[in-house]
């Protein structure tokens, strides 16, 4: 076991022995320490921040803003490593999914569902009350390096009722099994706001271009399901989610598929903006998110391990 394995180990059992107060204190003074230092994953977030807000807001706000969005992705840390000491009757409690009687007539039906995500809020919360709900649930997790650390966030998404694919190295090509569990009735939220794999769809997103993965899309496409674009945010005591659509699905005569990929993923982008636009201190992009953004900036980040990331 590495450092990093350690650390992350280290993470969920202190986390979960100590009272909630005093663990959210020390990750909000570690997240103010981290607005203070100009480098880093601090300075890619004030950049993404400044993309969304635009150029007219004072500098000052941008910074309280920034000091807000590293706030609140220190909770989601912090409550990640707490969820799996959480009940049932916690999970349900501690999540409100605007939307959700679309999501429960579409399971219902057993057509399943296609939800589009971005890195805000609290995505595991999410998904862990998609399970405690009693719906099916399928997404899939980019492979960590270590390996160790792939493995215990394996099992603790696995703990919390989510069935879950890595992004390469299954038994069957993690696509076609998507299509099998949405055909079957599962929930399928995948992460849809950066693309890893550099072979996404060029979107254009707050006024640049970027890559989204073209999974969500694709995978709606292939089996008809209602596609959604979520909203992710914070409130004082719960994480929220809203749901937008289902999103209109391109006509087969509107062109060829690869087309009707281009088409919905902008329809995508563009949920997923506004959602962004509404909480933008909730937005986890810590990461080079723009293609005119240059690759200096794009250095050492921490890693963020997704609860589901587009394929594409």
């Amino acid at each position: 076991m590495n450092l990093t394995e350690l650390g992350y180990v280290a993470g969920w059992r202190l986390v979960r022995a100590l009272p909630r107060p005093v663990v959210a204190a020390a990750f909000r003074a570690g997240a103010d320490r981290a607005a203070r230092n100009p480098g880093g994953g601090t300075a890619r977030l004030r950049a993404n921040l400044r993309r969304v807000v635009g150029p007219d807001l004072p500098e000052a706000e941008l910074d309280d803003l920034v000091r807000r969005g590293l706030r609140s992705y220190a909770r989601y840390w912090m409550e990640a490593f707490r969820l799996p000491a959480l009940s049932r009757r916690q999970i349900l409690a501690g999540f409100r999914l605007d939307g959700q009687e679309k999501l429960a007539a579409d399971v219902a039906a057993g057509r399943g569902a296609v939800v589009a995500l971005p890195h805000a809020g609290n995505w595991d919360a999410a998904g862990a009350w998609v399970a405690a709900t009693g719906w099916p649930i399928t997404t899939v997790a980019e492979r960590l390096k270590p390996e160790g650390v792939y493995e215990r966030f394996l099992a603790f998404r696995q703990g919390l009722g989510m069935e879950i694919l890595p992004t390469r190295g299954g038994d069957r090509p993690t696509f076609d099994v998507l299509v099998d569990r949405v055909r079957a009735g599962a929930v399928v939220p995948l992460l849809a706001d950066r693309d890893l794999s550099a072979r996404g769809v060029e979107v254009d997103f707050f006024g640049g271009r970027t890559r989204m993965p073209a999974g969500p899309a694709l995978l709606a496409l292939r089996t008809g399901a209602p596609l959604y674009v979520a909203s992710l945010w914070y409130e004082a005591d719960t994480a929220c989610a809203s749901l937008e659509g289902p999103l209109e699905l391109p006509d087969p005569d509107s062109g060829p598929l690869d087309q009707r990929v281009r088409m919905l993923t902008q329809r995508i982008a563009d949920g997923l903006a506004a959602g962004i636009a509404r909480h933008p201190e909730d937005w986890h992009m810590l990461q080079r998110m723009w293609l005119d953004q240059r690759a200096a900036t794009d250095g050492g980040a921490a890693a963020q391990p997704s609860a589901a990331t587009g394929t594409s």
